[in-house]
């Protein structure tokens, strides 16, 4: 569905620009609508992932199942997962320290970040391409 390909590219450029920025380059504290406020991130990750997953389940019309959205979708879904991962971890009662996830988002999140946001770039110029 053209749709599904519309929200896919905005969330994926969205959420990998706060990762690979870490949303400090928005300096707007004051509006509630902004990077920086976890409770827009946390419906950001809820709409990356959830669109991440219907782009696999339904593909534009004359293009293949599953293979044709294979990377937008997937960063969709991994962007959603470490924005969720975020949120929880900000709130979370235990102290689990340096654990083994916790590194390997904070040590890959700008990669990941742009990483979504090349998908998101490909995906808007090569709609048809296999895997885009």
């Amino acid at each position: 569905m053209i749709q599904f390909y519309f929200l896919s590219i905005l969330f994926n450029v969205t959420g990998g620009f706060i990762l690979f920025t870490n949303g400090k380059e928005a300096p707007e504290p004051e509006i509630r609508f902004s990077l920086q406020n976890e409770v827009f991130r946390l419906i950001l990750g809820i709409l990356c992932a959830v669109t991440g997953l219907l782009k696999l389940l339904s593909p534009i019309q004359g293009d293949i199942p599953v293979a044709g959205d294979l990377v937008p979708a997937s960063a969709g879904l991994v962007t959603g997962f470490i924005l969720l991962f975020d949120y929880y971890h900000g709130r979370s009662f235990f102290e689990d320290g340096d654990s083994r996830m916790t590194r390997i988002i904070t040590v890959n999140r700008k990669w990941i970040g742009f990483a979504a946001m090349a998908a998101a770039a490909l995906h808007f110029v090569f709609p048809q391409v296999l895997l885009l």
